[in-house]
């Protein structure tokens, strides 16, 4: 159940979370390679600052970005800077975000997001969460995918295989988690299947993420379905 009170005190917990871990850092470290392709640990947090003001646009009406080229040339610019500032903008945008998601609106509507994707402001509050549970992971300061709250990790699973459920490119798909903590379906819109992909909570949050290759999963009557980028 999407509840958006609570999953903005999530929000706060897990951005302190990261500043917590983030503050141990040194300048040099800013400008190391995250986990990322592409990107050193200034640019992720550049982008986890960016995403909550990107998001308060979204809860206040207006498009989330200027335009993708604007997004990129934003992060771009503030990836270099020093430690402190990172932090402080890390900080100050999440008080902004939360700010704007405690004032009285109606969590019913629907909003827009980048790419003309719709979805009531109710799940805004947990879509900022992902983004600040998994740039953790990404920035490599030792934050797993395991340490990851576990109602997090289910949530997270739900909202992935909800979101290839149907996918062209991903055949008929059942997701089992080890212990019996979960079991969703996806894909169907490609042929081959059904195929049966089992493991870890975090393991398959992993992989439905892109955060790792799906070499630690069992899969059974087909090979493990490549996923589309998210």
């Amino acid at each position: 159940m999407i509840d958006p009170v609570r999953d903005l005190a999530s929000v706060r917990e897990a951005t302190k979370r990261l500043l917590d871990a983030t503050a141990a850092l040194d300048n040099a470290a800013v400008a190391e390679p995250s986990r990322l392709p592409g990107w050193t640990r200034g640019h992720v947090l550049a982008h986890v600052a960016r995403n909550a003001d990107a998001l308060v646009n979204v809860l206040e009406g207006r498009p989330m970005y200027v335009s993708a080229e604007a997004r990129d040339d934003d992060i771009a610019r503030d990836a270099p800077r020093p430690l402190a500032v990172q932090l402080d903008d890390v900080r100050e945008s999440d008080e902004r975000f939360g700010s704007t998601g405690a004032a009285e609106a109606d969590w019913a509507r629907v909003v827009e997001l980048r790419n003309g994707v719709k979805d009531t402001a109710s799940r805004i509050p947990f879509r900022r969460l992902v983004e600040v549970e998994l740039h953790h992971v990404d920035l490599g300061v030792g934050y797993e995918l395991e340490d990851l709250p576990a109602d997090f990790t289910e949530r997270e699973i739900g909202f992935l295989t909800e979101r290839f459920d149907g996918h062209k490119d991903v055949p008929p798909t059942t997701v089992v988690a080890a212990g019996g903590s979960g079991s969703w379906t996806t894909g169907g819109g490609a042929d081959g299947g059904p195929v049966t992909v089992s493991g870890s909570a975090p393991d398959l949050l992993g992989w439905l993420a892109g955060r790792r290759d799906g070499s630690a999963l069992e899969v059974t009557g087909g090979p493990l379905p490549v996923l589309p980028p998210l």
